[in-house]
């Protein structure tokens, strides 16, 4: 995915099993944001970031989606144990991950494994992306996005 391409129209289903998709946000921008894995630090300062900047995102026009290949399961404990307010899409087998591009091979202590690039997309209300976040700072996210100035 880059910008200019148009997101697809099934994002996924969230921890409370409800299936999302691009028409649903259709009118507003959303913020589309792929981590690794639920309760890891990065990805909980990230999350927490989020959360924290939450109304100031909403008041700027923006929704705000959260996407890993955790299970339900361990999303809905991620999402309560952090007062997560928006939802985490459960892309157990990386299909999101996959269209957006953010499925690739990483290296880590020598080692090489297939995993989610930590990237932030933002979609304008037609649902194309019109930014892409790649160096995402997770304990400031909601501010880089609000910088932004979209």
């Amino acid at each position: 995915m880059k910008t200019g391409d148009k997101i697809p129209e099934v994002l996924g289903v969230d921890a409370d099993g409800r299936e999302w998709k691009a028409s649903d946000f259709a009118g507003k921008k959303l913020v589309i944001y792929f981590y690794p894995k639920d309760n890891t630090p990065g990805c909980t300062a990230e999350a927490c970031s989020l959360a924290e900047g939450y109304g100031a995102l909403k008041r700027a026009g923006f929704a705000l989606l959260g996407v890993s290949k955790d299970n339900a399961a361990s999303h809905r404990k991620f999402a309560e144990k952090f007062s997560l307010p928006f939802p985490l899409i459960a892309d157990v087998d990386t299909r999101l991950n996959q269209a957006f591009g953010v499925w690739r091979e990483k290296k880590m202590a020598g080692r090489t494994y297939m995993g989610t690039v930590r990237t932030t997309f933002i979609v304008d209300e037609n649902g194309i992306v019109i930014h892409i976040i790649d160096k995402v700072n997770t304990k400031d996210s909601a501010n880089q996005i609000l910088a932004l100035g979209l």
